[in-house]
């Protein structure tokens, strides 16, 4: 079995690939051609929680545990701490381990990328994003790849923490979450925040919307922005229960929503006029990991990385 570490495994994604693999295991994923079940999660009373995201997709069968402790953000860690496990699909015998907190950083930025690339304005020109953690590093990397955006905005709730990483990443700060956001034609919420840090009187149409935030208290959105225009889910498990379904989504029609697959099959339209606003919503989802761990094992074997160990 191959082990493989956070830095081989930073050395091994390929970005501009697992966008087009996202692509393709979202159109999978709503036609059917992928098994992924609820996913569910053990919680630690007052400290955090451990999901468990088995999945199924394109010959890659993988399970993803994950840590969420939001108050490690306080002793210097990590929020969210992974490791994925690939299984061959012929006799189910373990193939490798692997760091999956790399990989969940990167596939959502990622993820949103796909998302942006196909509902955002074609003459889309200032990005603003939310938060200062590990996604928002994440989305500035992978969406500012999908328009030539001419301004793009960072905003967070501690200001050092903020210029630091615009600095670094080549971002204008901005006071508040408001003032990033009003104005701007993309939009990536990427806090965890437990009340909106976008409100709907802040849009004047046409802005596309990524909310990846996750809370257990309440909402990254507020419900106007949600119920603005198109709502574009990974998978319409979004609308269950937390924690594996969005505050913003309880109370909705799951019909209501389009899957970010069927827009990118054609099952569904996409953007429809200029005035739209788009919101997609992202949980995650187990095809996003099952995408980029195949990238990585199979990469892995053709340089000849990782560490081989015997169970």
């Amino acid at each position: 079995m191959l082990i493989l570490t956070q830095a081989e495994v930073r050395r091994l994604l390929d970005l501009e690939l697992l966008i087009d693999s996202l692509e393709r295991a979202f159109v999978d994923l709503s036609a059917g051609r992928a098994s992924v079940p609820p996913r569910t999660a053990a919680h630690v009373e007052g400290r955090g929680l451990l999901g468990a995201m088995p999945g199924y997709l394109d010959g890659v069968l993988e399970t993803k545990l994950v840590s969420v402790f939001p108050g490690n953000e306080a002793a210097g860690l990590p929020t969210h701490q992974a490791l994925i496990a690939l299984f061959d699909d012929e006799h189910g015998s373990p193939l490798a381990v692997m760091d999956g907190t790399a990989i969940t950083a990167i596939r959502t930025g990622a993820a949103s990328a796909v998302a942006t690339r196909a509902l955002a304005r074609e003459d889309a020109r200032v990005l603003a994003v939310l938060g200062t953690g590990v996604q928002a590093r994440s989305h500035l990397d992978a969406v500012r790849r999908t328009r030539e955006f001419a301004e793009i905005r960072l905003a967070g709730r501690n200001q050092a923490h903020t210029q630091a990483l615009a600095d670094e990443l080549g971002a204008t700060v901005s006071g508040s979450f408001e003032e990033a956001v009003r104005g701007a034609d993309v939009i990536c919420a990427c806090t965890d925040a437990s009340e909106p840090v976008v409100r709907r009187e802040w849009l004047t149409g046409g802005e596309h919307v990524t909310s990846v935030g996750v809370s257990k208290e309440g909402p990254e959105l507020d419900r106007g922005t949600v119920e603005a225009g198109l709502l574009v889910v990974e998978a319409r498990v979004a609308f269950d229960p937390y924690p594996a379904g969005a505050h913003e989504l309880q109370g909705l029609d799951p019909e209501a929503a389009s899957e970010l697959g069927e827009v990118l099959g054609g099952a569904r339209p996409g953007r429809t006029s200029a005035e739209q606003i788009t919101v997609y919503k992202s949980m995650g989802h187990a095809v996003e990991d099952a995408a980029a761990a195949g990238l990585v094992y199979r990469r892995a074997l053709e340089l000849g990385l990782g560490t081989e160990v015997e169970l």
